[in-house]
């Protein structure tokens, strides 16, 4: 296991989005055009709501802000927090 570089966080994006067709690829969109892949996809419906988390070990911190901005403007998104999570270090 190898250390994230310095240049990197570790996130967790959570959102309340319209339970609607084609909701969960408008969510991965701004990642994949950064050539970015979740390690956490998180979903389930409650009700007309949908709960979703995506997660990242090791963002580049310099995406952090654009993926955040870009996720808070797909049209259907309710609420968006965004959490930086403590990363875990492997052992000398």
């Amino acid at each position: 296991m190898t250390e994230s570089a310095p240049d990197t966080v570790s996130v967790l994006f959570t959102l309340q989005a319209e339970a609607a067709p084609g909701m969960l690829p408008r969510l991965l969109q701004p990642f994949a055009k950064r050539d970015l892949v979740p390690d956490q996809v998180k979903s389930r419906r409650a009700g007309e709501v949908l709960l979703v988390e995506l997660g990242m070990d090791a963002m580049p911190a310099n995406e952090l802000h654009l993926v955040e901005g870009n996720l808070s403007q797909v049209i259907g998104v309710r609420r968006l927090e965004t959490m930086r999570r403590a990363r875990l270090r492997s052992a000398a």
